[in-house]
């Protein structure tokens, strides 16, 4: 009983770690149906998405820090770590954003048609870090 007691704990709490670590907060405008396609993606792949609506993405981006290089048309924050998620970014490569601190952000720049919210991944989208190196092909 001790044994099943134990576990239920276990992954009890490795749950609980997890859904905590995969809360995020994007910002969106609110005409915007290719940013509502990418939520729906990131909750579908478990994570729990807040939604904010707002029609002044330029000074969230500002406030935030995201190069304006890099911008694309929706920014996620991790309430947990800050680190920033701008535009299309495949689940994989948030994941990978998220295991690694020393990175403040991964941006798919712009809004390319090969990305979640946009189309299918054909293995050729790159993201890239915000000092401009690439960070994964997908």
């Amino acid at each position: 009983m001790r044994v099943w007691l134990a576990a239920f704990w276990l992954i009890t709490a490795t749950s609980l770690a997890h859904a905590k670590s995969g809360v995020i907060t994007v910002y969106q405008d609110p005409n915007c149906g290719c940013c509502s396609g990418w939520v729906d993606y990131m909750r579908d792949a478990g994570f729990m998405v807040k939604a904010v609506k707002t029609a002044d993405m330029a000074s969230v981006k500002r406030r935030l820090g995201v190069p304006m290089s890099l911008a694309s048309c929706h920014t996620g924050v991790s309430e947990t770590t800050g680190q920033l998620v701008e535009g299309h970014v495949p689940e994989n490569v948030v994941r990978k954003l998220l295991a690694d601190a020393s990175v403040k952000g991964v941006s798919a720049p712009g809004m390319p048609l090969n990305a979640p919210g946009m189309g299918a991944l054909d293995g050729n989208l790159i993201t890239v870090d915000f000092n401009g190196k690439p960070f994964s092909r997908d």
